[in-house]
C-alpha cells in the first residue's frame, strides 16, 4: 500500500499505463495539458508539481483548444498514445464539453478530468456551482455524459481504482474510444487513502486485432466474387489499423477501384492506378460515377456518414449490395450489409488470394475517369482568378509545396470539402482532416498536436477566417511548445461556405459576411450598396500573438511566402483574401440541407423545388 491523495494516485496511475499492438509497447500517456484554477490546483495541480518527472505538463490558454491538440495528437498515433487534460471547476470545465464531442464523434481517444464541486457540500454552494432546486448531485460536469464514452464522478478516493481502470479499457479499445470523462470534486482530490501497489505498478493494454469471422468472411468474399462493378470505399479505420498496405495489395490483386472518405483519404496514393479519390457529397467525379453503378460496395472502417452516402443518393444500384468491415458493432449493421466485425487490415489480409479479378473493361473506365479527374484537379489549382485568387488555387499551392511526409490540417467551412476532393495525398498520415464533427477552431490547435506528435514533419493548418477568429490563441502554445506549424489563413471576409449554402436555399447569404451593422443592410450577397467589410486586420492580430506573418497578396506571392516559411523556426502565418464566390463544383452529388416548405420568396421556392426532385433519389439501404 502507498499514502497518496486521490490526485497524486491518479498520476501515478496514468503515468504506467501502456499500450501493446503489434509487439510494439509504448506508454499511452504522452503528458497533460492544462489550465489550472481553484477546482483543480490544489488536487491535479499539486501532483504535477510534485512529481514532475511522472507526466510532462503542458500549459494551454483554452480548455476547448488543449482537447483538440490531444485529440490531433491522438489521431497522428493512430489512437496508440494520447493526452490527459485538466481543468478547473465551472467554465474551465464546460470549455471542454466541445472537445469531447469533436473526440467521440470522431472515436479518438482523449482522458478529460474537469473538477467538480465538493463532495462533502460543506462549503455549497461553492464559486462556478450550478444549483438545480430537485438534485444536489448535479453538477455542469453531468453535461459530459452524452459526449463521452465513459462518465464517472470519483466522490470517494477509493472510487478512482475501478474507474481508471474502466477508463483506460474504454480509451484503448478500437470499437468504444472517444471522450472519457472523470470528474474530481476538488476535496476529494487532496484527500489520502492507501492505494494498492498493484493498482500503481505498470499495466499494458493490448490491443487487439480482431480477425473476422469465418463464416462472415465466407459471405463477404461470395458476395465480392458476384460482383461485376464492384468498389470499395476506406474509411479511418484503414489508417488506424495501419491496413493501406494491405489494400494497396488487395486493389492490386484484384483491380477492385478505391474511394476514400474524408478519414480514409491517405488509404492509396492519389496516383495509384485504382485510386479513385474522395466520394460523397464532397466527392471527386470519377468516385462518385463509379458509385454510382456499383453493384457491391465494400465498406472498410467507414461509418457511413451522410457525406460519404451523398444523404443515401450516390449508390444507385437498384440491387446494390454492401459488405462493412469495421471493428464496431455499431457500423457493421449499416446499410444491411454483410456484417464483418474485425479489423481492417486483418480482414484486408483475410482476402488475399481470393481469386476474383474485375473485367478489364470496367477497370479501364474507372482508370479513364481517374484521369479525368487529375486533369480537372490541374485545372482547378492553375485557375488564375484575378483580381482575387480562388480557394482552390491557394490548395494547390500548398500541395505543391508540401512534400509527402508532410500533414495538413483543416476541420470546418469550405475548406474541407475543396480539399477532400483536391488534396493528392501521397502518405497514409499526411491528410488530416476533421470532418466527424467540423468544429470551427480546430485547425491550429488539433496542427498544435500533429506536430507534437510528429515534430519531423511540417504540418500545415489551413484555416479560414471565421475559424481563426474562434480559437487563435494556440499560436501562442506553439511558440510555448517550440512547435512549428506554418498557418495559412484564407480570408473571404466571413463565413464564406454557409454563404454558398445560403445561396442554394434560396436566402442569398444572408448572415454570413463581415460587413458593418447598418439599418436597412441587411449583408445579402445581391445588394445593391452593400455596408463595407470590417476594418480587422488578422495578419496583425497572428503577429501580436508572435507569429512570424508573411502578406500575400497574389499567388505568387503566397508561393514565395510558403517557401520562405521553411527555413524560419518558429511558426509561420501566411494571410491571403480569396473570393469567396469562386467555389470547386459539386460533381453529380448532392447533400441534404431541408428547404423551407412554404415562404414568400421565390428564389425560396425555387430552392425546394429542387430540394424535392433530388430526394427522389434518395433511398434506404435496407
Amino acid at each position: 500500500m502507498t499514502r497518496l491523495t486521490m490526485a497524486q494516485a491518479l498520476l501515478r496511475f496514468l503515468a504506467s499505463q501502456y499500450v501493446e499492438r503489434d509487439g510494439v509497447e509504448q506508454r499511452f500517456f504522452a503528458g497533460m495539458w492544462g489550465i489550472f484554477g481553484h477546482g483543480n490546483v490544489a488536487g491535479i495541480g499539486e501532483a504535477l508539481f510534485e512529481s514532475p518527472g511522472l507526466l510532462p505538463y503542458h500549459m494551454a490558454r483554452n480548455e476547448q483548444s488543449m482537447v483538440h491538440s490531444a485529440v490531433g495528437y491522438a489521431r497522428q498515433k493512430d489512437r496508440l498514445q494520447t493526452f490527459a487534460c485538466t481543468s478547473s471547476i465551472g467554465p474551465g470545465a464546460t470549455n471542454m464539453i466541445t472537445g469531447a464531442a469533436l473526440a467521440t464523434v470522431n472515436r479518438l481517444p482523449v482522458l478529460l478530468l474537469p473538477g467538480d464541486v465538493f463532495a462533502s457540500r460543506v462549503s455549497d454552494p461553492v464559486l462556478q456551482q450550478l444549483e438545480q432546486p430537485l438534485r444536489g448531485d448535479v453538477s455542469v460536469n453531468d453535461a459530459f455524459q452524452p459526449v463521452s464514452r465513459y462518465w464517472d464522478r470519483i466522490v470517494r478516493p477509493e472510487q478512482l481504482v475501478p474507474a481508471a481502470i474502466a477508463a483506460m479499457r474504454v480509451l484503448t479499445s478500437p470499437a468504444d474510444t472517444g471522450a472519457v470523462t472523470l470528474a474530481l470534486p476538488q476535496d476529494v482530490q487532496a484527500e489520502a487513502y492507501d492505494y494498492p501497489d498493484e493498482f500503481l505498478s505498470k499495466r499494458v493494454w493490448h490491443v487487439e486485432r480482431r480477425p473476422p469471422d469465418p463464416a462472415a468472411l465466407a459471405r463477404a468474399v461470395a458476395a465480392i466474387r458476384s460482383a461485376k462493378r464492384p468498389l470499395v470505399v476506406a474509411g479511418g479505420g484503414v489508417i488506424y489499423s495501419c491496413g493501406s498496405d494491405a489494400l494497396r495489395r488487395f486493389a492490386d490483386e484484384t483491380g477492385i477501384p478505391v474511394a476514400e472518405t474524408q478519414a480514409g483519404k491517405g488509404s492509396l496514393p492519389y496516383d495509384h492506378p485504382a485510386s479513385l479519390g474522395a466520394i460523397g457529397a464532397t466527392g471527386t467525379s470519377a468516385a462518385n460515377r463509379v458509385a454510382k453503378d456499383a453493384d457491391v460496395v465494400i465498406g472498410i472502417g467507414t461509418r457511413w456518414s451522410d457525406f460519404t452516402t451523398a444523404s443515401k443518393t450516390v449508390f444507385q444500384d437498384p440491387n446494390v449490395r454492401f459488405v462493412n468491415v469495421n471493428v464496431a458493432e455499431l457500423d457493421v449493421y449499416k446499410q444491411g450489409g454483410i456484417a464483418v466485425t474485425a479489423d481492417a487490415r486483418v480482414t484486408l489480409e483475410a482476402l488475399a488470394g481470393i481469386g476474383y479479378r474485375v473485367d478489364p473493361a470496367y477497370r479501364e473506365n474507372a482508370a479513364r475517369l481517374a484521369k479525368e479527374w487529375d486533369a480537372e484537379v490541374s485545372r482547378l489549382y492553375a485557375l488564375a482568378h484575378s483580381p482575387l485568387p480562388a480557394q482552390s488555387e491557394v490548395i494547390g499551392a500548398v500541395n505543391d509545396f508540401s512534400a509527402p511526409t508532410d500533414v495538413v490540417v483543416c476541420a470546418a467551412g469550405s475548406m474541407p470539402g475543396d480539399l477532400h476532393k483536391l488534396w493528392r495525398t501521397r502518405d497514409r498520415k499526411q491528410y488530416h482532416v476533421e470532418y466527424g464533427y467540423s468544429c470551427m477552431g480546430y485547425e491550429i490547435a488539433g496542427a498544435l498536436g500533429v506536430k507534437l506528435a510528429a515534430p519531423e514533419r511540417e504540418v500545415y493548418a489551413l484555416v479560414g477566417d471565421g475559424s481563426y477568429l474562434m480559437l487563435s490563441e494556440a499560436i501562442v502554445t506553439s511558440l510555448q511548445e517550440h512547435a512549428k506549424l506554418v498557418v495559412v489563413l484564407v480570408d473571404n471576409h466571413g463565413f464564406a461556405s454557409i454563404g454558398g449554402l445560403s445561396r442554394s436555399l434560396g436566402t442569398d447569404g444572408f448572415g454570413t459576411q463581415f460587413r458593418e451593422s447598418r439599418p436597412g443592410v441587411r449583408g445579402l450577397d445581391s445588394e445593391r450598396d452593400p455596408a463595407p467589410y470590417l476594418p480587422v486586420d488578422l495578419a496583425a492580430n497572428a503577429e501580436s500573438l508572435g507569429a512570424h506573418v508573411i502578406r500575400a497578396r497574389t499567388m505568387s506571392e503566397l508561393r514565395d511566402g510558403l517557401s520562405a516559411a521553411k527555413s524560419i523556426d518558429r511558426t509561420v502565418v501566411i494571410h491571403i483574401t480569396v473570393d469567396r464566390y469562386v467555389a470547386v463544383p459539386s460533381y453529380e452529388t448532392w447533400w441534404e440541407v431541408p428547404v423551407a416548405a412554404t415562404s414568400e420568396t421565390a428564389t425560396v421556392r425555387d430552392a425546394r423545388k429542387s430540394y424535392e426532385k433530388a430526394k427522389q433519389k434518395q433511398r434506404r439501404y435496407l
